[in-house]
């Protein structure tokens, strides 16, 4: 055999061992790289109880007239009358807003000769919503019933809530959080393993915070002087933190 020829049969001898010798260091380098490291997931939660910081009531006004514009005025009326009595409360015109403003054909029933019933016009219903909000809770009875003898007739709903949710809802981020690194350190100890360094931390939405409603309560009697009365009682808000931390070797 020629030199040539040896030489390149080394040459083939080599790269054939290149290639062997690659493909069996991949499997090592892919086995080293892909063991999952250890780790420990834990789920801390906490909660608090807030005293509400304002209290928001919708007043309603129901009128009813022989002309469209009749019955309107006489909601309107009323409707300015609560404005007027909000502000004499010392809240201010951002918390004071009208919701609804409706007006409808009036029917009645009317008994035929034969028997029958059927529905006759019988005027219109104007209807004017005001909703209003007060940092002092303590007057919320007092102007309900106030609204009462300015010629209100109806309330929609009573509602405690916190003006800054999201100051509540961080707070109590924060204890879950550390609640969580509390069960997870506890858990190393149990384990024998130094807790490392956390590798993701996800916080699952709890809706805390949110304004508490109250049931509706309608005004029926206009003799009555007393506040109408009121509870607001506490706001509960609630989170959950999954953190994820590793495991030391």
């Amino acid at each position: 055999m020629s030199r040539s020829a040896r030489g390149a049969k080394l040459r083939f001898r080599t790269a054939i061992l290149s290639v062997l010798l690659a493909s069996l260091a991949i499997p090592a380098w892919a086995d080293d790289h892909d063991k999952p490291e250890s780790r420990i997931v834990v789920t801390g939660r906490a909660r608090a109880e807030s005293p509400p910081d304002f209290a928001s009531v919708e007043i309603g006004i129901d009128a009813k007239g022989a002309t469209p514009a009749a019955a309107l005025d006489g909601s309107s009326n009323v409707a300015r009358a609560l404005i007027a009595l909000s502000a004499g409360f010392g809240v201010g015109e951002a918390d004071i807003g009208t919701t609804a403003v409706t007006l409808t054909q009036a029917t009645r029933e009317v008994r035929q000769p034969d028997g029958s019933t059927t529905e006759k016009p019988d005027g219109y219903r104007a209807a004017n919503s005001v909703r209003v909000r007060l940092s002092d809770m303590g007057k919320l009875g007092e102007l309900m019933r106030k609204a009462l003898d300015a010629g209100a007739n109806r309330i929609e709903g009573v509602v405690f809530g916190l003006k800054d949710p999201n100051a509540a809802e961080a707070s109590v981020q924060v204890a879950a959080m550390k609640d969580a690194m509390a069960q997870a350190g506890r858990l190393a100890e149990a384990a024998g393993v130094k807790l490392g360094r956390p590798l993701l931390i996800q916080t699952t939405p709890q809706g805390g915070g949110m304004p508490m409603a109250m049931a509706a309560a309608p005004m029926r009697s206009k003799r009555s002087g007393a506040p109408v009365p009121l509870a607001a009682g506490t706001i509960e808000t609630s989170a959950e933190v999954s953190a994820t931390f590793a495991i030391v070797p």
